[in-house]
């Protein structure tokens, strides 16, 4: 009789249980992929507190183009990183970039710093812009992402020097651009949907910010040395007229998928728009910025 069942026999008379040897463990499944998280809740940060600049941060008076989507900013901001005291690369994305606690006491060590999570942020995103200013020898940088809009007041909140460009377009040719940019993807309607967010967005920040600078799109493709002597002159800088012959630039300076990077862009020079929509082909979900914009009659 083997030692296992001797084993087994005194265990059950005496406790009613047995030994079994373990069944083989079965190979590791896939590794499950954590659920995609919610919306995160905008940080606190120090407001209305007034940012101490000479302390937290690098950059002094960044210049921030808002606009909608498909609206012109990559050829202004092409024009504008022409001159010779404007650096402005490709779309950052800034807002995207966040800070997180590793633990509570992280926590505790930095509100003993008095700063919170956006404030830290903050700070990040001042970094990466002074880090790419300073790698161009340049004196101010220049951004340019669309959905900067979106967080127009924390922009505003975390660089209280920032000067801001509003760029505008025909609303019905910003939903064509976006549309014919990838019809695949999204017919006109949506194309108009989704583009409206972004317009929208533009227009608060137009409300909630003083002291900016408006430009139409189709105004600096029919005038571009008016329209950029009049910018020059709102940012404080002299104009160069080389800014109007921005040149062929190399694939470091237009980036497939941060900014528009066709044909059309890398010619070196301001080309003409396209004609406006006639006043019946305004679609009504476009109809009201279109007014507010000042494209009807």
């Amino acid at each position: 009789m083997s030692l296992m069942r001797s084993l087994n026999r005194a265990l059950s008379a005496t406790t009613g249980l047995q030994v079994r040897r373990a069944a083989a463990l079965a190979p590791p499944g896939p590794k499950k992929t954590a659920a995609k998280p919610g919306k995160r809740p905008t940080p606190v940060y120090r407001c209305p507190a007034p940012v101490d600049l000479a302390t937290d941060r690098l950059l002094r008076e960044p210049v921030f183009i808002m606009s909608p989507v498909r609206s012109g900013s990559t050829l202004l901001r092409m024009l504008l990183n022409a001159h010779s005291r404007f650096h402005s690369p490709h779309e950052l994305h800034i807002r995207r970039l966040e800070v997180d606690f590793g633990s509570r006491l992280s926590q505790r060590a930095m509100s003993a710093l008095d700063l919170e999570r956006g404030d830290l942020e903050h700070l990040l995103w001042d970094r990466v812009m002074h880090r790419e200013l300073v790698r161009s020898g340049k004196d101010f940088i220049v951004e340019k992402t669309p959905s900067n809009a979106f967080v127009y007041r924390r922009i505003r909140d975390c660089w209280p020097d920032a000067r801001f460009v509003f760029l505008l377009r025909h609303p019905v040719s910003i939903a064509r651009s976006w549309h014919e940019g990838d019809p695949d993807k999204r017919t006109f309607d949506e194309a108009a949907a989704d583009a409206l967010r972004y317009m929208q967005a533009v227009d608060n920040a137009r409300k909630g910010i003083t002291g900016g600078h408006t430009l139409r799109y189709e105004d600096l493709t029919a005038g571009p040395e008016k329209e950029m002597r009049r910018l020059c002159a709102f940012l404080d800088v002299d104009f160069e007229p080389s800014m109007l012959d921005y040149g062929r630039k190399d694939d470091t300076q237009v980036v497939k998928g941060l900014g528009d990077w066709r044909d059309k862009i890398r010619t070196g020079q301001v080309q003409s728009g396209r004609a406006l929509p006639a006043e019946n082909e305004i679609p009504a979900i476009l109809r009201p910025m279109c007014e507010a914009w000042g494209y009807t009659s």
